[in-house]
């Protein structure tokens, strides 16, 4: 009798077998194991209710990678592996991938796919050879060092060009982007980097992709056009608490500025090779007036950086109407022009696309008639860029995503609140009975760490005495453990402050988000074993720092949203109307995700040891401060500074 997939995930995962015989330093251990047997045994349903379902979250040190690749590649499926950062894709195409192709699956055939902006289009790359300012994006020596890769490159995946800058006009001059692909009308589509990764894509077992792609891709699924992805039967989300603020990304539609600009710019270097007399003057002509246009568009908007309720700007405004009816008849007639040119070159059929998709979300938007969105602008350093959100994302992923799917699989370190996992089944639209498996991390907490907060007393978040007493017990916590600490903090002006005061008490290396790259901070952090790195955003996810270096982590406050944001604001107010509690349901829930993932950084091994510290007193003071503490690790908690002194002492003994 043949063994069924989930009872042969014992056979690789158990005490024994094959990953322990294989993989140098491998530990089984039984919540990997559980994780691996439920996904495969979602795999193997066949069910003629809807897709198999599952949400899994599996604690730092469970092997959940692992767990999830085994079984998906053994299944025998096509299936889509979606993380949130390239980072975790290349793990899994550099760690996991090689050892499984070695070991279980030899004849795996595996690609890592990514948005288009990371492939160089040839296209493009021509025109950019013949044009009269290529000089000003690039000198002579980065042209030839990128013709030079071109003659051995077969992915032109922008990855394998060390040495080009993160932000290089000459990327952006020469990327895949959809809105300049001119598709089957394209004289290289033959030689096309795209077009050479679908058909690789189509003969794949296993993608990886990140869930911008796997969003982009579907939202143009609901077009009835798909953008690299080919049909795949199941799909498993890693990093799955993003999900919501990826889908809603490219549920919506938006409109800014810096695409009327760019815009004009491709009809200006095109009109430059290929257009001539009339025809030229007036594509032109058309484009600048357009360019013109947004500029005194944008200029209607407050100076104020952010981003806010466009329904209530339009209600202030008393000549929107015909402010928004003069840009939409530039737009009109910069495709009118487009039309006449596209008769006369292959060119310009890309530019029209983009201009006609350019008219359509722009009165989507500014006529913003759809009851189930929210619409927003948002002015940013140099463009305004106006948006339409959908309020609630559950509709969609149910008739693009789920019905469509065989099995759909969720899993992340942090996916429950209040050890359930009721909020992220009502934001993704899951049904109450889906499947769940919550694995707790296997490291020792309670033994190998101790939690901090303030004593009574402390002030809290709200008074005006908070940022001086929170800094001066920052300085304490910091010399207690001897530097080596993660400062984690809810906004940029506090971080700021908080660097002023504390680089002139503290005797240690001071490193600060933003003035380095993310990756170069972190090595140096590792590295000064001694340092101390302030933060905020994005470092309370992906950073992780095994061993001494991070021996403390300190949080300035309970990480609750700006409640201004406007897309924040309307799914509060949909929750009021339908009688629920915005704090409870929803602003409470997606703190204590995000705290988390910040108090998740301290420990990364089962050799880690050290001090959280959460300066927030509300998680004592405040009666929702016990939801908190129920869905922090267990450690032992502390209210003095002498105990954190004891605790560090005991460490050096």
């Amino acid at each position: 009798m043949s063994t069924s997939l989930p009872e042969a995930m014992a056979d690789i995962f158990a005490q024994g077998g094959i990953l322990a015989s294989k993989l140098p330093g491998y530990e089984s251990r039984p919540s990997q194991l559980r994780m691996a047997e439920a996904i495969a045994a979602t795999l193997e349903q066949e069910s003629s209710e809807g897709p198999g379902m599952l949400a899994v979250e599996a604690g730092t040190g469970t092997g959940k990678t692992l767990a999830y690749l085994v079984p998906a590649i053994l299944s025998g499926q096509k299936v889509v592996v979606s993380t949130n950062t390239l980072n975790l894709q290349d793990q899994i195409l550099t760690k996991e991938i090689p050892f499984i192709k070695k070991h279980l699956a030899p004849k795996l055939n595996v690609l890592c796919v990514k948005g288009r902006q990371n492939y160089l289009c040839i296209y493009r790359w021509q025109q950019f050879l013949a044009s009269p300012q290529r000089n000003v994006l690039a000198d002579d020596r980065d042209t030839q060092r990128i013709a030079d890769w071109l003659e051995e490159t077969e992915t032109g995946d922008r990855s394998e060009l060390a040495w080009l800058a993160d932000n290089a006009p000459l990327w952006q001059a020469i990327t895949a982007s959809t809105s300049q692909c001119l598709g089957g009308n394209c004289p290289d589509g033959s030689s096309c980097f795209i077009t050479r990764l679908r058909k690789k894509a189509g003969q794949a077992q296993l993608l990886v992709v990140n869930h911008h792609l796997f969003f982009s891709d579907l939202a143009l699924r609901r077009f009835g056009h798909a953008e690299v992805l080919p049909r795949y039967e199941s799909v498993i989300f890693d990093e799955a608490h993003h999900l919501e603020g990826v889908a809603t990304r490219y549920f919506g539609t938006s409109f800014s500025q810096y695409q009327v600009i760019d815009l004009v710019k491709d009809v200006e270097t095109a009109a430059q090779a290929d257009l001539v007399g009339r025809a030229k003057e007036g594509v032109v002509q058309t484009a600048r007036a357009l360019a013109k246009q947004a500029d005194l568009f944008a200029e209607l908007f407050p100076k104020e950086r952010g981003r806010f309720a466009l329904l209530q700007f339009i209600e202030r405004f008393p000549g929107w109407e015909e402010e928004r009816q003069r840009m939409a008849d530039q737009i009109k007639g910069l495709c009118n022009q487009l039309t006449k040119a596209a008769m006369g070159g292959e060119t310009w059929l890309g530019m029209l696309r983009r201009a006609e998709e350019m008219l359509a979300a722009f009165n989507t938007i500014t006529e913003a008639q759809d009851t189930s969105s929210v619409y927003w602008y948002e002015r940013r350093e140099k463009t305004v860029a106006l948006s339409a959100s959908p309020i609630d994302i559950a509709d969609e992923l149910q008739d693009f995503l789920y019905e469509q799917t065989r099995n759909v699989i969720f899993t992340s370190a942090t996916l429950t609140t209040d050890n359930t996992f009721t909020y992220f089944f009502s934001r993704l639209g899951l049904p109450a009975d889906t499947p769940t498996l919550n694995l707790p991390t296997p490291f020792d907490y309670a033994q190998r760490t101790l939690l901090f907060v303030p004593g009574k007393g402390f002030p809290e978040p709200a008074d005006r005495g908070f940022p001086a007493a929170c800094q001066q017990v920052m300085q304490e916590l910091i010399m207690a453990a001897n530097g080596r600490t993660l400062l984690l903090f809810t906004s940029l002006s506090a971080m700021r402050s908080a660097h002023e005061v504390l680089l002139t008490r503290l005797p240690f290396p001071l490193l600060v988000q933003g003035e380095a790259p993310k990756a170069r901070l972190l090595e140096q952090f590792r590295d000064q074993t001694h340092s101390v790195l302030l933060a905020v955003a994005s470092f309370w996810e992906g950073v992780d720092v095994v061993g001494e270096s991070l021996s403390c982590v300190i949080i300035d406050k309970l990480p609750f949203e700006v409640p201004s944001d406007p897309v924040i604001m309307a799914r509060m107010e949909r929750i009021k109307n339908e009688g629920g509690n915005p704090f409870y349901d929803f602003q409470i829930p997606r703190a204590i995700l995000a705290l988390r993932q910040g108090v998740g950084r301290l420990m990364r091994s089962s050799t880690d040891r050290g001090v959280l510290a959460i300066c927030d007193v509300r998680l004592f003071s405040k009666q929702y401060g016990k939801l908190f503490l129920k869905s922090l690790p267990q450690s032992p908690i502390c209210r003095e500074i002498t105990a954190v002194r004891d605790f560090f002492l005991e460490d050096a003994l």
